[in-house]
């Protein structure tokens, strides 16, 4: 799509030229389908664009509520449910993960605390025995195996992406604590207060509002060089991300939306999520205190990733900006990227939070090009 072709819908407020700019070359240079991006900064939304088409074929505008699954990003949103509880003294991040969940105690995991869990420290990246798609969406077996499945590696010795099993397990402390599912408790203490367009589980009602994505479509170099990388990854690798193996095609299935698979299976527009995150930044502790989000953002250690192959540092389930910039320019920003090319972050130096949401999958899991040129326009928006 050419960008006289492009037609951009919203608001833009004078002075973020900068990122429509980006946003329309994300579709005339770097292939975009459909997608949408939103600012808010000080507590305000000052972008909050959209464009292209809600499916690969082009039948259907994208439209301002129209809603996509952005994959890991939804992390970002699960987190901040532990993060409220922890702020109300219900759960306590070095607590063993057994005092809440008495079942998660075998396999030498008895004395896993929670922080573990949520700095992908545990040793559960991934499944030991084989999975389908359609076991997501079965909460008891899910929680189920993790609890009964013995680490992969010695737990709180390095970090390795826990890609899908991440939502699982904080998903069922929060359950066990809170008495809710995750997106049960965060319609009701965070997208419903702040009337965010996210969601973990989509009512029936909802589902005509989604975008349909288009999966990743590797060529054949790309194909000869992932079977490369996976014949020489660590087990937790495979563990993570091949079992099963996920192309993005899968989210597209009714009943994946309706799940409630926390670490991947959340769908809400940009705007939803930077509503979110803005409150985090904006001094208003609407959500949690600023003393809970600094809890929430102190690293964890760099480590070279077990999964991920690469040195990443994580706070309690937000991924860090740190020295390679992968939020912006202040190492103190902090957000979460999704599979595929979605994200949201926020700096608490500049007041500000991001958001991307499209439908094109690309094959970054970090760091996606259409990403980063969001965060370059809002930055030099800011100056």
């Amino acid at each position: 799509m050419s960008d006289a072709e492009t037609e951009i819908h919203g608001h833009c407020a004078p002075g973020f030229e900068p990122v429509r700019d980006a946003f329309a070359a994300n579709f005339a240079q770097r292939g975009e389908i459909g997608a949408s991006v939103a600012v808010v900064a000080g507590g305000e939304p000052v972008v909050n664009l959209w464009a292209g088409w809600a499916d690969p074929a082009g039948t259907r505008p994208w439209e301002e509520d129209t809603l996509t699954n952005v994959w890991s990003t939804t992390k970002a949103m699960t987190s901040l449910c532990a993060h409220i509880l922890i702020d109300r003294g219900e759960l306590d991040p070095d607590a063993p993960v057994a005092r809440y969940w008495p079942e998660f105690a075998v396999g030498g995991k008895a004395d896993i605390p929670v922080r573990w869990i949520m700095g992908h420290r545990s040793g559960l990246a991934g499944l030991r025995v084989p999975v389908s798609v359609e076991d997501y969406y079965d909460w008891d077996k899910i929680t189920g195996l993790l609890a009964a499945q013995k680490p992969l590696w010695e737990p709180g010795t390095a970090t390795g992406y826990h890609a899908i099993t991440f939502g699982y397990l904080i998903g069922e402390v929060i359950r066990r604590v809170s008495g809710q599912t995750p997106g049960r408790f965060f319609a009701s203490e965070i997208g419903g207060p702040l009337e965010a367009d996210f969601h973990i589980g989509l009512p029936e009602s909802q589902l005509s509002r989604c975008s349909d994505l288009r999966g990743i479509r590797p060529t054949q170099d790309e194909q000869a060089a992932m079977a490369q990388t996976y014949a020489s990854a660590h087990p937790a690798a495979m563990a993570a991300l091949a079992n099963p193996p996920l192309t993005g095609d899968e989210a597209n299935a009714d009943d994946w939306r309706m799940a409630e698979i926390p670490a991947a299976n959340g769908h809400g527009t940009a705007l939803g999520l930077a509503t979110v995150f803005g409150t985090l930044v904006d001094g208003s502790s609407r959500l949690i205190s600023a003393e809970t989000l600094k809890i929430a953002c102190t690293g964890q250690g760099m480590f070279t990733d077990l999964v991920l192959g690469f040195p990443v540092e994580f706070g309690l389930g937000f991924a860090l900006s740190g020295p390679g910039h992968h939020f912006g320019p202040n190492p103190a920003a902090f957000g979460h990227d999704g599979f595929g090319g979605s994200a949201v972050c926020a700096d608490p130096e500049a007041g500000v939070a991001i958001a991307y949401v499209m439908n094109a999958m690309g094959l970054n899991l970090a760091d996606d090009p259409r990403k980063m040129a969001m965060i370059d326009g809002v930055y030099r928006s800011l100056g």
